[in-house]
């Protein structure tokens, strides 16, 4: 167990592996197959079974649930696994269940994520990096989630969902739609309202790249003629601008869920 401290009340596998400088707290419960690399903090009452793997100086607060089993009656007790990345902040109360083999057999959460209180991750979902769910959130299955994605309180993300990075997710969303890259959503059920012009700005993103991508968001959302023309039109249109291309990849690659656009008189940035 290297130089890892764990308190005695504590319960360890023998077959876990921990990393130097862990510190495992009152009355944790740490599974054979759990892997806790360099540093990570489990403060109390945390419980960590199945297949599981915690990135370097990630911190896990009490009541915390990774990797039990799935919420999936479709679950047969394959040896699907949890990956959480590196320098994450685990709130209280917070589950995570590991993949399935209806998915990728793995749940993923990226590094530098903040999941605060009693939020919710599903089975199979990847979650990319330095994203935020505030209090309550829940993420469904298969869920894909962008890097840098910040979500209100008590939003709500159906299943199958995509979400594009730099996206932003107003509290008390009901989301059924998946939300392109750098966009911003509002409601329940969620409609697109525009561009997360807030957290372009605070990502420090150029004037000129948030100028092109909205005039591009206003021609893809424009009332004429289809999507698909609209967003072959933006490809040619702003062929040079990567940020519009993420946007146009995204749409053209839609699969399991409708993209989510504005509604009717809303403004389209």
């Amino acid at each position: 167990m290297s130089s890892a401290v764990v308190h005695p009340t504590a319960i360890v596998g023998a077959g876990a592996q921990l990393g130097s400088g862990v510190k495992i707290g009152p009355y944790c419960i740490v599974g054979d197959n759990v892997v806790l690399h360099e540093n990570v903090e489990l403060v109390s009452h945390v419980s960590i079974q199945g297949y599981a793997e915690i990135g370097a100086g990630t911190q896990i607060f009490p009541f915390a649930s990774i990797s039990d089993i799935p919420q999936d009656r479709k679950y047969h007790g394959e040896k699907s696994r949890v990956e959480i990345g590196e320098r994450c902040t685990i709130r209280e109360s917070v589950t995570i269940n590991p993949g399935t083999e209806n998915g990728g057999m793995v749940t993923r959460i990226g590094n530098g994520c903040l999941i605060m209180a009693s939020a919710h991750v599903a089975h199979d979902a990847i979650i990319g990096n330095n994203v935020i769910m505030a209090n309550y959130v829940g993420i469904a299955g298969h869920c894909q989630i962008g890097d840098n994605v910040i979500f209100g309180g008590t939003c709500v993300i159906h299943q199958f969902t995509r979400i594009g990075a730099h996206a932003f997710v107003g509290a008390q969303s009901m989301v059924d739609g998946d939300i392109i890259p750098y966009g911003m959503a509002v409601g329940n059920r969620a409609s697109l309202t525009g561009l997360n012009l807030v957290g372009l700005k605070r990502s420090k993103f150029e004037r000129e790249a948030i100028h092109s991508l909205r005039a591009a968001y206003r021609q893809i959302f424009s009332n004429e003629g289809t999507l698909r023309e609209r967003v072959e039109d933006a490809a040619v249109l702003f062929k040079d601008d990567p940020l519009v291309q993420e946007v146009v990849a995204f749409i053209m690659t839609a699969a399991d869920r409708p993209i989510m656009t504005p509604r009717n008189g809303q403004s389209t940035e």
